[in-house]
């Protein structure tokens, strides 16, 4: 796939042809500016390639179906944002209680599983906390906890870490690091080379293209 901007006479991404695999975790790398966060827009389905297609599951994806790609997104997709994007004016437990209501119907169940999730990574005295009452590293895991509470295949993180100091950014990536299971493909871009060098396979993404930096077994 590929995406221009040709008001601005930009290529961003080249006829990129890459194909990523359940049960791995990928990093991509590269400069800014490059295009990590454009094809991430691309596989969230936020953005749309100007040529080219993406296929998930081997099902090719209409850009033009908002309304069915939104459905998508909610339940399979899972966005971890540099600046966690969480509600001002919702506390913790309501950030992951929202997402968890675009798909669920049953409140109760749904709160049940939001206050579950939060516990699980240490947040169960801060659940009726705000983001402005909580710290960097508080306000990241809540993030997780939304991007993760509908169970998606598919989670992807931009810079997840760029707004953290180096202990909490070590103690976020070691949360991506336990959700990786065999039905999950887990794609993170980032600008630190210590944190990309954890994933399975790391990627360059460098003049529109994508570069198969190195790869491993397992982590």
């Amino acid at each position: 796939l590929s995406k221009n901007y040709s008001d601005k006479n930009l290529h961003i991404l080249k006829k990129i042809n890459y194909t990523f695999k359940k049960g791995k975790i990928y990093s991509i790398v590269g400069p800014s500016g490059t295009g990590k966060s454009t094809l991430l827009n691309i596989m969230s389905l936020i953005d749309k390639p100007s040529k080219g297609e993406l296929n998930i599951n081997k099902i090719k994806i209409n850009f033009n179906d908002k309304i069915k790609n939104d459905t998508y997104r909610a339940r399979q997709i899972g966005i971890i944002y540099q600046d966690n994007n969480l509600l001002k004016d919702f506390t913790a437990l309501e950030n992951v209680l929202i997402a968890r209501l675009t798909i669920e119907d049953n409140e109760n169940r749904a709160l049940i599983d939001s206050k579950k999730i939060l516990k699980k990574i240490g947040l169960a005295k801060r659940l009726s906390h705000y983001p402005n009452e909580l710290s960097g590293g508080e306000s990241q895991r809540v993030a997780i906890c939304r991007a993760i509470i509908n169970s998606p295949n598919i989670l992807l993180a931009d810079e997840p870490t760029g707004s953290l100091d180096q202990k909490n950014a070590k103690e976020i990536f070691k949360l991506l690091i336990k959700l990786k299971n065999k039905n999950r493909v887990i794609i993170f871009a980032t600008h630190n080379l210590y944190f990309a060098n954890m994933a399975d396979c790391k990627l360059k993404l460098i003049n529109g293209n994508i570069r198969n930096h190195n790869e491993r077994n397992a982590i």
